[in-house]
């Protein structure tokens, strides 16, 4: 037989191989397996070119037979030498490899021929050959390495083959090892198929291994920027495809533009989405729908006409979403270029996109257009509402719907634009391009109603609302306001963050409010660095002329000075407010007294807290000082000296919060003064007159103590009971109220409602009795059971003061006024709250509830000086400012000191729109008719239809007054018109009787008046 080169070349190698080793034979002649050791030796070190003749030779040679070499030495021969013609991919090897694993019954070496040949397979890259072979050799004959290895090859497998399940669990193994040679390709492969499950986050964790890795590096942050995108986290996608990009060489370059593209447009970027479009469609053949759009878009938002309607005009002919609004868009864009043909033709194209007969809808949105670009509003107001009056059934309607909420929102009439959108099937452009202005305009009128939840979600609409550029900043304002209000000070922070990202200056949203309010929250977070730097940006001096917001911003930034231990700083600012004594310097002294205390100036903080009760006698911090002095003295076991500002409090008649802790505390005195008589006088006066406050249970050790010490423990017991404290009771009390209340703390609402009635009904003067009525309330509130949810709430308030009477007094407040709109409940329980808050938030919304149910009542003398006293509080809301000035404005005009309150009428309308801005509005003109300034009250009727649009009331009492006016001027006709319009449309019964009464009149007068009508008759 002729050799190959290849054979040749091992059969040399093979003669000199047994040269040596018969040489090393004869020499040594006492070791008749040393080739066989050989061949191992040379197998082991991979040799395999030099070990396979000889495992050929030993294998085949008689003497290899006749030598005694056991049978199993035989088969490991065999083994090695078919395993040899393996490794060096000779062919002839595969069918005794296969013969091997058939025949043989040595099932490790059978196994081990398996893995072999499988190895020999995959090679080849014939992995369905491989895959067979890997799952008969198992792994309990290999090495670690070869494990790994099998693992790895065995998953490779099954990836091209495609049978990913089956691969997935063997790189998972493989990728929990670093050492693993392969870790980092069944990380990439790992990667890659929980990507097509769309398992992102296990992808994303394989893929963040490979990524930087050379052979991955142009692949792989393709797949890390996809997951990213497909996940709603656009910023890590754009952080994670420019990062790529800025590598260079990506396999995936335009796939990565196309997807940052995507991700800065769903961010509203359209600026930056605009290049990496604009790349991947030019250099793309075929691009989606969606990808003109978006670039298009881009286009239209910087106002590149041109290139807009190039891209828009391609989207027609489809019945979708994408096709309509681009086709709204190629309209508007064509519009702007003066193409109005062509616009009429998009316009075309869109309506029939519609449920709508088409040529009718584009018809009235022509018609409605034309009307609306002359720019007169009271035409095209006329000329809509009579089209829709005469043609009710026509298709047209739907479209002049549309343009006259245009209108509407021109006239500032939000109320009625936004339940006419509403109404609408469809909203063209036009409707759509006003709807975030109609949303934002009736969400300021709700909020100066106080209906807050409403106002909230109109504004929500507004970011999801197309065409809201112009109303998303001072959305984001307003998101910011409510939310504080609310308590929500991370949203709060969020809100007006995003605002002061891009501030606009926009009705009564400005940078300077955002700042301030922004401060509040942060310092209802305790970051008190963040709270600074925004009331610095307000103010960072103070003088007598500074505005209101001013003098507080300064005074917080010194607070949050003080939060911060830089004591010097704040110092500093409290003294200037000290030395000008602005509003605040009451509280500036106290503060100063409070540093000297944090000082270690024990001596200095009492002498300024006693000058600051003399120097300031009618502050409200004259509690907070005396309390704080006490505190002092007790510290320091001053306990004689601490009495004295204690009864201090308790003679203090707008000290009420403060008393049951006086009371406890004066007793606690007493008692390390050994004054045990006058301790139990303290404790008892305490738990008689507060049975419910926390100090009343915390007396209770210091009384069981003075009586164990005296040895009267029955003394004690009656000295409870005769207070309300049945201390027999006490640990049936705490098991019954802790069992619910863990119910509670694990949301298990059912059970947890159960267990606090179940308390009550056992313990209704229990220890827990103000916590169970507490939560029993919370839970009917959450369920808007209103009426259950009072019947607990009251009960808590009723016990006041107790650590939840100030929440249940505000919940019964809201609860009356909001939704049982029982204005004399609410008026009672916001009175009460008045009396008891203790925070700045509290005791403004007491005030501000207290006022609209005076003015809801109509009791607007005993309003006056509640809505004097809001007006001097920090930080009050626009909408407070407006209802006490109105209250204010009503009393002068009930006064008839008409000229004071036509400036406190005119304090309401500069505040901004409202209900309160359109009675005020009125009221303007109702003096002037009152003093018979015709044209001033004709005017001023007219800027109340005009400006005040969401008001029907207020709109018809308006056109009864012109009517009024008509008539004093002697204009019958146009009086009569007036008149007849309210009768026929008003829908307020009272008002449309009063309208016929003075209708009457007009009718009656127009006639006596006729000089020709009767003599034609005749």
């Amino acid at each position: 037989m002729r050799l190959k080169p290849t054979h040749f070349f091992l059969s040399c190698l093979l003669s000199v191989s047994i040269v040596q080793v018969n040489a090393q034979a004869t020499k040594e002649n006492n070791d008749p397996d040393a080739e066989f050791k050989l061949a191992k030796e040379l197998y082991m070190k991979q040799q395999f070119s030099l070990a396979y003749p000889l495992f050929e030779e030993l294998h085949n040679q008689n003497s290899f037979k006749q030598s005694n070499y056991p049978t199993s030495e035989q088969l490991e021969a065999k083994y090695y030498a078919i395993a040899c013609g393996l490794q060096l991919n000779d062919e002839t090897a595969v069918p005794k490899a296969k013969t091997f694993t058939e025949v043989e019954h040595n099932a490790p070496r059978v196994q081990m021929m398996s893995y072999q040949l499988a190895e020999y397979y995959y090679r080849k890259k014939d992995f369905e050959n491989a895959i067979a072979y890997y799952e008969k050799a198992g792994i309990d004959n290999l090495s670690n390495t070869e494990i790994a290895n099998m693992k790895f090859h065995e998953a490779y497998g099954y990836f091209t083959m495609k049978r990913f399940s089956e691969a997935k669990p063997l790189f998972n193994s493989i990728r929990q090892i670093p050492a693993d040679p392969n870790y980092i390709d069944a990380n990439y492969y790992y990667g890659f198929i929980a990507f097509g499950e769309k398992n992102y986050k296990e992808a994303l964790n394989a893929f963040k291994v490979v990524q930087d890795k050379p052979a991955y590096q142009s692949i792989v942050p393709y797949y890390v920027t996809e997951i990213y995108y497909f996940t709603g986290n656009r910023d890590s996608a754009i952080a994670s495809g420019e990062a790529a990009l800025k590598q260079g060489n990506q396999y995936y370059n335009m796939q990565l533009k196309q997807l940052l593209g995507h991700a800065y447009f769903d961010k509203k970027q359209f600026n930056k989405a605009r290049p990496y479009l604009e790349d991947y469609v030019s250099n793309t053949p075929k691009v989606s729908r969606e990808d003109l759009y978006e670039l298009s878009y881009t286009y239209y938002v910087a106002q590149d006409w041109n290139k807009a309607i190039t891209g828009f005009k391609e989207l027609g002919g489809k019945q979708d979403s994408l096709a309509q609004n681009s086709m709204y868009l190629l309209g508007d864009a064509y519009l702007k270029t003066g193409q109005k043909p062509n616009a009429r033709s998009a316009f075309l194209f869109c309506a029939l996109n519609s449920s709508n007969t088409t040529q009718k809808e584009i018809s009235k949105f022509l018609y409605a257009k034309l009307s609306y670009e002359l720019g007169y509003q009271d035409v095209a107001l006329t000329e809509l509402q009579n089209f829709l009056a005469t043609y009710r059934n026509s298709a047209y309607a739907p479209e002049a719907k549309e343009l006259l909420v245009n209108v509407l929102a021109n006239t500032n009439n939000y109320k009625e634009a936004l339940s006419l959108f509403e109404s609408l099937h469809s909203q063209s452009e036009s409707a759509l391009r006003v709807y975030p202005r109609i949303l934002y305009g009736r969400a300021t009128e709700l909020i100066n109603e106080q209906q807050i939840d409403a106002a909230d979600e109109l504004l929500n609409r507004i970011f999801t609302a197309d065409y809201n550029e112009a109303q998303l900043q001072p959305t984001y304002f307003w998101k910011g306001e409510l939310s504080f209000r609310l308590n929500d000070a991370d949203s709060a922070i969020y809100y007006f963050t995003t605002y002061l990202r891009n501030p606009v200056t926009y009705g009564e949203v400005n940078a300077t409010d955002a700042r301030y309010t922004l401060g509040y929250a942060y310092m209802d977070v305790e970051d008190w660095a963040a709270a600074l730097k925004n009331f610095e940006q307000i103010t960072t001096t103070v003088s007598t002329a500074s505005s209101n917001v001013q003098q507080d911003a300064f005074v917080r930034a010194a607070d949050c000075n003080f939060m911060q231990k830089k004591y010097s700083k704040a110092l500093q600012s409290y003294e200037n407010i000290i030395a000008l004594n602005l509003p605040a310097a009451d509280y500036a002294y106290y503060q100063k007294a409070i540093i000297a205390g944090a000082s270690n100036q024990r001596t200095e903080k009492l002498t300024l807290l006693k000058n600051f009760v003399q120097r300031y006698p009618s502050s409200v911090l004259v509690p907070d000082a005396n309390m704080e002095m006490a505190n002092t003295y007790m510290a320091n076991e001053e306990f004689g000296n601490a009495i004295a500002p204690l009864n201090a409090i308790i003679a203090n008649k707008n000290a009420v919060s403060f008393k049951p802790q006086a009371y406890l505390k004066l007793g606690v005195c007493y008692f390390n003064m050994d004054n045990n008589d006058q301790a139990l006088n303290s404790f008892k006066t305490l738990m008689s007159a507060y049975p419910s406050a926390d100090e009343s249970n915390e007396a209770i050790e210091y009384v069981r103590n003075i009586f164990i010490s005296r040895q009267q423990p029955n003394e004690f017991v009656t000295f409870m009971r005769q207070n309300g404290k049945d201390v027999s009771r006490n640990e049936q009390d705490s098991l019954t109220y802790t069992a619910a209340y863990i119910s509670y703390s694990n949301k298990d609402l059912d059970n947890a409602l159960k267990g606090f009635q179940s308390y009550l009904s056992q313990f209704p003067d229990g220890r827990y009795a103000i916590d169970a009525g507490y939560f029993a309330g919370t839970i009917f509130n959450g369920r808007k059971d209103y009426n259950n949810a009072l019947t607990y709430y009251t009960a808590v308030a009723d016990k006041a003061p107790n650590k939840y009477a100030e929440f249940a007094v505000l919940q019964a407040a809201r609860i009356y006024y909001f939704e049982l709109k029982d204005y004399a409940k609410a008026e009672q329980y916001f009175a009460q709250l008045k009396t008891i808050a203790t925070g700045q938030d509290t005791k403004l919304e007491s005030m501000r509830g207290l006022l609209r149910c005076q003015y809801k009542l109509q009791q607007f003398a005993e309003a006056v000086p509640n809505a004097q006293d809001l007006l001097t509080q920090k930080g009050i809301a626009t909408d407070d400012k407006m209802m006490a000035n109105l209250v204010i404005a009503k009393s002068y005009q009930a006064n008839n000191q008409l000229s004071d309150a036509v400036a406190a009428y005119k304090s309401v309308v500069a505040l901004g729109k409202s209900e309160y801005g359109a009675e005020a509005r009125y009221r303007i003109a109702e003096i002037a008719l009152e003093q018979g300034e015709l044209k001033s009250a004709e005017k001023a009727g007219f800027d109340v239809i005009n400006k005040a649009g969401s008001y029907d009331y207020w709109i018809t009492k308006a056109y009864i007054l012109l009517g009024d006016v008509y008539y004093r001027q002697g204009d019958y006709f146009n009086a009569e018109a007036t008149l007849k319009s309210v009768v026929e449309n008003a829908t307020d019964d009272a008002l449309k009787q009063e309208a016929q009464q003075k209708l009457d009149t007009v009718v009656k007068e127009k006639n006596k008046n006729s000089k020709i009508d009767q003599t034609l008759n005749q």
